[in-house]
């Protein structure tokens, strides 16, 4: 059996969970830092797990009747202007462009030149520039609804950055739609945050709780925000995606009217959400262990991996031969839809050597065959879900056709892991004492998961929440839906409530 390297993952999750985060992320060759601060290059591995996740999303989009289209990356200042609370939210995070040219100086130094007019915002978020094309698209009630998502970048100058999680520059989707009442306009809220939870819990195998964002957490200009926050394994919350009901907010700003069926002028009622390669962050955290990065196989750029095990003395051709059928019988098989995604590792390497570097990567299935398998038409397998010790001998017929339920049962066994965790760190108490107590909590029994949640009665005020943040570092997660209409005690504001909260710390 390969010979475990000394430290897979150095720092392990106990010792310094947010440098083990970063080096799962380097060993499985995801990302790396950019020369532009607080920007990322997102690689191959990395990139194919986000174009997964984008196919996986569009196609659902698409069925729910969404169209897409692409806006611009700059936006007027003005137009960010037209909305009070919108520009606030935003103002500290935006990057500006005040100058169209480059020219040298007398020293042969490239400085800015020509000033434009009117600077111009890279994007933070679309709703502005969106909303002055939907005040022209818009005019009678006939044009509704107007259900638009766009796949772009954003920027938001972050002054802490950490890779997937939090960078200047991130991919997302963000959808915006217009409609003709606001009941239509909540249900299509409603809606979008169902579709993130069915992708977050069977794509991505990472268990969500859904609900509203608190005054002070809610997006800057939306009436209702609602969100799925996901547990992290050190006992962080992750805010893995938002559905935002703007009310007519940024109708009345932009001038987003219609003349409705009774022949009178209306503001339409908007809506916005989105999901960004943070869920690329959130499911490293969600799943990955003290030997690297583990993938739910739905979202894996490859579901199987091949190594060929090669003695010098051994005939290489019958070997490869031998695994290139192999491979071709694997992707006669169907998972999820489609074909068995398979790798053939060739590379000239020590068999350990190469079987850790997929490990590594999260291959959801590793094979190894050498001349002995070769001997007994059979495989040597492991999955990610498990230790290594546990690989087993299967015939080569049986490795086959039992693929697609070997990669089925590592997603449903990722899911119910996590789901475990988070049940296990999610707690009840009926005073704030207790909860600060809480939540100064160093570690856990698996010495990595700090505190985790809680669950408790809210009934705050603003004010509260500030001082929840400013003087223990933890947040209102969400308002969760499906309330189940006991009364209790709010522990902070000793008011009664039927109204629960999910408190914690986050990312």
């Amino acid at each position: 059996m390969a010979k475990k390297p000394k430290n897979a993952i150095s720092p392990l999750r106990s010792e310094d969970y947010p440098e083990w985060y970063q080096q799962v992320i380097r060993a499985a060759d995801l990302a790396e830092t950019s020369p532009v601060r607080g920007c990322m290059v997102i690689k191959p591995w990395g990139y194919a797990i986000w174009e997964n996740i984008q196919k996986v999303l569009d196609k659902r989009f698409k069925e729910t009747g969404h169209k897409n289209a692409y806006f611009p990356l700059f936006i007027p200042t003005s137009f960010i202007q037209k909305e009070s609370e919108h520009v606030e939210g935003f103002a500290k995070e935006c990057a500006v462009v005040t100058h169209s040219r480059l020219e040298a100086d007398e020293n042969g130094k490239l400085v800015p030149a020509g000033e434009l007019e009117e600077p111009l915002i890279v994007r933070p978020t679309s709703e502005t520039i969106i909303g002055e094309m939907f005040s022209k698209w818009v005019q009678s009630y006939r044009d509704l609804p107007l259900l638009i998502n766009q796949w772009a970048n954003v920027v938001r100058w972050e002054m802490r950055t950490r890779l997937f999680l939090r960078t200047s520059e991130f991919l997302w989707q963000e959808g915006h739609t217009a409609h003709e009442t606001k009941e239509e306009a909540i249900e299509e809220t409603e809606k979008m945050l169902a579709v993130y939870k069915e992708f977050a819990e069977e794509y991505m195998a990472m268990p969500v709780l859904t609900g509203e964002k608190t005054e002070g957490e809610r997006f800057p200009g939306a009436n209702i925000t609602y969100c799925i926050e996901a547990f992290m394994q050190d006992g962080k919350a992750l805010q893995a995606g938002t559905s935002h009901f703007l009310g007519q907010n940024f109708a009345k700003s932009c001038d987003i009217k219609f003349q409705s069926e009774e022949g009178k002028e209306e503001h339409a009622w908007t809506t916005s959400w989105g999901v960004s390669t943070r869920l690329v962050g959130g499911m490293i955290m969600t799943h990955s262990d003290d030997d690297g990065l583990v993938l739910p196989p739905r979202l894996a750029p490859a579901h199987v991996v091949i190594l060929p095990v090669i003695p010098k003395e051994i005939n290489r051709a019958a070997v490869i031969d031998y695994c290139k059928q192999l491979k071709a019988d694997l992707e006669a098989q169907h998972y999820e839809g489609e074909s068995v995604r398979v790798e053939l590792d060739e590379r000239d390497l020590r068999g350990g050597e190469k079987m850790w570097s997929w490990i590594k990567q999260g291959i959801p299935v590793y094979m190894e065959v050498g001349p002995r398998d070769i001997e007994n038409n059979a495989v040597f397998l492991g999955t990610r879900d498990k230790s290594p010790k546990e690989r087993q001998n299967l015939s080569k017929e049986d490795a086959i056709s039992s693929i697609s339920e070997i990669l089925d049962g590592i997603q449903k066994n990722l899911f119910h892991r996590a789901r475990t965790l988070r049940d296990d760190h999610t707690f009840e108490f009926e005073t704030a004492k207790e909860i600060y107590k809480f939540f100064d909590k160093e570690k856990s029994s698996n010495g990595f998961t700090k505190a985790g949640f809680v669950s408790t009665y809210w009934a705050g005020t603003l004010e509260t929440e500030n001082n929840l943040k400013s003087r223990h570092k933890v947040t209102v997660r969400c308002i969760p839906l499906n309330q189940n209409n006991k009364e209790g005690v709010c522990p902070f504001t000793g008011v009664k409530t039927k109204t629960k909260a999910i408190i914690g710390k986050s990312y």
